[in-house]
């Protein structure tokens, strides 16, 4: 096990490095200038300019400017946002509560809702209770998350006067009051997220369920008598998360990143609306942060995936 783990991670480096690399030579040839915006004011001439340039280092041929971003981002050194002239750093660790808080409490809550009622509904294969679950599966992942939002909005927002539809990023939980402020204005977000995170893994969980229902060994324990629960939760289960164990370990990095769609329309200050406002700006600096860090954890998680793997199937050996 433990050579296993060194040889997964001799070869997630190189691949790693060759992301960062596709990554940086991506933004670096992209169209746009960072210092465009100082373009349009009269009061920054272009020699100016030219000055800000050489300081932020974008004089440089690319392939010394990717060694030296690599080195610092190994020292912990993200670099400085071309635009706010801020340590990435920090910026990421500005917004990152808010993601965590609103992606992270969704992703929650659609694995708590998915898994059971995916379970449920292969059990109760062609019932009504299937049918309904089922419906509204294929409803939650066929709506596009920003129609949903716009809903939401419209109905609980508009209408009813219910949640407020923008995020106020200022508010700061210091009582109970705060507190129930902070949830009213997460709950649209939340939901929109959680139909349509929930509608997608419980259609996969089902079907993974469904898959091993008809098993041999299924067949087996059902033949020596075991009870109908022990054969659910000991062996269908234990078999059908393993597939649903990559799509979580998949899954849940994203939550790092944000909903770019839905913080959108919500205005939530998450990393997502953080990569998408940094891409329009041409802040390179942060985009490579966050693109980096999110390829790193989708190696780790991968492998988390393949641990647990062996976990729950002692069948699966790790080869050397």
């Amino acid at each position: 096990m433990t050579r296993y783990l060194i040889n997964r991670l001799f070869i997630s480096i190189p691949t790693l490095l060759a992301i960062s690399i596709v990554v940086f030579a991506i933004l670096a040839l992209a169209p746009g200038d960072p210092m465009a915006e100082f373009a349009t004011n009269p009061a920054i001439t272009a020699e100016v300019r030219e000055n800000i340039r050489r300081s932020l280092g974008l004089d440089q041929p690319i392939y010394i400017r990717y060694v030296k971003w690599l080195w610092a981002f190994l020292r912990g050194d993200m670099g400085f946002s071309f635009n706010s002239r801020s340590p990435v750093v920090n910026l990421i660790l500005q917004r990152l509560p808010t993601t965590l808080w609103v992606v992270g409490t969704a992703y929650l809550l659609a694995a708590l809702l998915a898994v059971p009622l995916g379970v449920i509904s292969a059990l109760k294969r062609y019932t009504f209770f299937d049918q309904v679950v089922t419906t509204l599966a294929f409803v939650g992942f066929s709506l596009p998350t920003f129609f949903t939002g716009i809903l939401f909005i419209i109905i609980f927002s508009v209408q009813l006067r219910w949640f407020p539809f923008i995020y106020n990023s200022t508010l700061r939980v210091t009582d109970w009051a705060s507190f129930v402020a902070q949830v009213r204005q997460s709950i649209m977000p939340v939901m929109v997220l959680v139909l349509f995170q929930a509608a997608v893994l419980m259609r996969f969980v089902r079907a993974s369920m469904l898959e091993q229902m008809n098993r041999d060994y299924v067949r087996t324990a059902r033949a020596k008598g075991l009870r109908n629960f022990v054969v659910v939760n000991r062996h269908i289960l234990r078999n059908a998360l393993i597939p649903v164990v990559t799509l979580v370990a998949l899954d849940i990095p994203t939550v790092f990143t944000g909903a770019l769609v839905t913080e959108q329309i919500f205005r939530v200050p998450g990393i997502g609306a953080l990569l998408v406002d940094s891409i329009f700006r041409g802040d390179t600096p942060v985009v490579m942060a966050i693109t980096f860090i999110y390829a790193i954890l989708i190696v780790i998680f991968n492998l988390v995936a393949d641990i647990l793997y062996g976990i729950l199937d002692p069948r699966v050996q790790y080869t050397h």
